[in-house]
C-alpha cells in the first residue's frame, strides 16, 4: 500500500510542478516512457533501475527532474530536451530489449517528447487522468482474490473430482537444435495450468496464494494428471515424457501403475521437480532418484536461474537433468561460466533453457553450450514446421493450430482436419 501512496504522490507533486510550469511554460518539455508497454517480464524492478539510468543522461543533459508514476512509467520535466539524446538512449535499450514489441517499431512509441505550451492542457490531462485512475484501482481493493483456507481444501478438491482433467492436461515439446540447424523433438512435458482450473472456483479465490495448501493440492493434482493419461487420444509419444510431480507422488499408486501400464518399453519418464521441494526434503530427493534410476527413468530439476545455479552443488546433488529459465538480464552476461560448468557435469542435451521467447534467448543459450530449448519461441517454430508440410494448413491460424498441438482430447482438437500431422513429432 505504500508503495502505491508513494506513486500517487508522484503524480501529484509532478502535478504541482506542471502548475508553476504554466506560468511561463515556453521552452519546457516532458520526456515520457512507456515503461508500462513493455511485455511484463521487461517490466522487472531491475529492469526498471537499468531502464532509468539509461535516461539519466537525458536529466544530466538538461538538468530535468524524473518522476516514476503508479504505473510504472518515467517523466522527465526539463527544458529543451534535444532529440539525439532521447534517440540515443532508446537505441541502447532496444539493444536489450529487440523482442518487445513496443521497441520494434517506432521510438516515439516508447518515448515521447511533449513540448510546451502547445502540449501542456494534453499532458497535464493525461497525469490527471493518471491519478484518477490508480485511485478508483486502489478503492476497488475490495475485489482482489482471497486466499484459500485450510477448511476449504475438501471442497477444492471434491470439485476437481467433478473436472475432466484430460481434457486440461496439455503438452509442451523440448527441441534439440542439431549441428545443421535442424530442430528435434527430444521430449515433450505434460502439465495441467493452475490458469486452467481457475474458471471451475470463485473468482474470488486464490489456489496459489497459501504454499502449504497449493502444495497439498498440486499432489493431488499429480494423481489426477498420471491417471488421465489412460484418457489421451494421442497415437504418436515422444520417446522421453517429462511431467512436473511432487517428490511425494513418485512413490504413489498413480505413478507405479502409470509406468506399469501406460508407458511402452522404449519410452522414459523425465520427472520434473522444484528446488524447493528438494532442499525442504533431502532424503526424499535422494529417494525418489534412485527410484526412478531403477526403473530407467530421469530426474530434472526445474525453474533453476543463474543465481540459484550458482547456489546449489550440483556434485552432491546429481541431478540427471536441469531446466534453467530464460531471463531478460541474461542478455547483459553474453557468456555464463555457472552454465558452462554445468554443463560440463551434466552433458549439453541435459541442460535445457526454457521460457525461451526469443531469438536472442535461442542464441544466447546457442553461445553457452546449450542445445535444448523450450519456451513461446520454440512452440513458433514447431507451429511453423507443422504446418509447413500440412495440406490443410490455411483451414486454421498458426495459433489455432499450436493450441490443438497442445491437448490430448477433447472436441476442439477434433476440429483438426489432419490429426496425423497434427501430433506428428519432429
Amino acid at each position: 500500500m505504500a508503495a502505491k501512496q508513494k506513486s500517487i504522490l508522484s503524480e501529484k507533486i509532478l502535478l504541482d510542478a506542471l502548475d508553476r510550469v504554466a506560468r511561463n511554460p515556453m521552452g519546457y518539455t516532458v520526456l515520457y516512457v512507456n515503461i508500462s508497454l513493455l511485455k511484463p517480464k521487461n517490466r522487472h524492478p531491475q529492469f526498471v533501475k537499468i531502464i532509468a539510468r539509461l535516461f539519466d543522461s537525458v536529466v544530466g543533459t538538461t538538468k530535468g527532474v524524473m518522476f516514476v508514476l503508479s504505473n510504472g512509467d518515467i517523466a522527465i520535466l526539463s527544458k529543451n530536451t534535444p532529440p539525439e539524446i532521447v534517440d540515443e538512449a532508446v537505441k541502447k535499450l532496444r539493444e536489450g530489449l529487440a523482442a518487445d514489441p513496443i521497441l520494434s517499431h517506432d521510438s516515439r512509441d516508447f518515448a515521447k517528447v511533449y513540448s510546451f505550451p502547445t502540449e501542456f492542457v494534453s499532458f497535464y490531462n493525461k497525469i490527471e487522468q493518471l491519478q484518477a485512475q490508480h485511485l478508483n484501482a486502489a478503492a476497488e481493493q475490495k475485489n482482489v482474490k482471497r486466499p484459500l483456507k485450510a477448511e476449504e481444501i475438501d471442497g477444492v478438491i471434491a470439485r476437481l473430482d467433478d473436472i475432466d482433467i484430460s481434457e486440461l492436461v496439455k503438452r509442451q515439446s523440448i527441441l534439440t537444435v542439431e549441428g545443421d540447424g535442424a530442430f528435434h523433438v527430444c521430449m515433450q512435458e505434460f502439465f495441467v495450468a493452475v490458469k486452467d482450473l481457475t474458471p471451475y472456483f470463485p473468482e474470488n479465490l486464490d489456489l496459489t496464494a497459501d504454499r502449504w495448501l497449493f502444495q497439498y493440492l498440486t499432489q493431488v493434482l499429480d494423481k489426477k494428471t498420471l491417471s488421465a493419461f489412460g484418457y489421451a487420444e494421442l497415437e504418436q509419444w515422444p520417446e522421453k515424457i517429462s511431467i512436473n510431480l511432487n517428490l511425494s507422488s513418485v512413490f504413489s499408486k498413480e505413478f507405479v501403475l502409470f509406468a506399469k501400464n501406460f508407458l511402452k518399453p522404449e519410452q522414459t519418464v523425465v520427472v520434473e521437480v522444484q528446488m524447493m521441494d528438494v532442499l525442504n526434503n533431502l532424503p526424499q530427493y535422494n529417494e525418489t532418484k534412485e527410484l526412478l534410476h531403477k526403473g530407467g527413468h530421469l530426474l530434472l530439476i526445474d525453474s533453476l536461474n543463474p543465481k540459484s545455479l550458482e547456489m546449489i552443488n550440483l556434485e552432491q546433488l546429481q541431478p540427471d537433468m536441469i531446466k534453467l529459465f530464460w531471463e531478460p538480464l541474461m542478455a547483459y552476461e553474453p557468456e555464463n561460466e555457472c552454465v558452462k560448468a554445468a554443463i560440463e557435469k551434466l552433458g549439453s542435451k541435459n541442460v535445457i533453457l526454457a521460457k525461451c521467447d526469443s531469438q536472442e534467448a535461442l542464441k544466447w543459450g546457442l553461445k553457452n553450450g546449450i542445445s535444448v530449448f523450450q519456451g513461446p519461441f520454440m512452440d513458433n517454430i514447431e507451429a511453423a514446421l507443422i504446418r509447413k508440410s500440412c495440406p490443410l494448413a490455411n483451414k486454421c491460424t498458426s495459433l489455432e493450430c499450436l493450441k490443438r498441438r497442445r491437448l490430448l482430447r477433447g472436441s476442439f482438437r477434433h476440429e483438426c482436419g489432419s490429426i496425423e500431422n497434427l501430433e506428428k513429432l519432429l
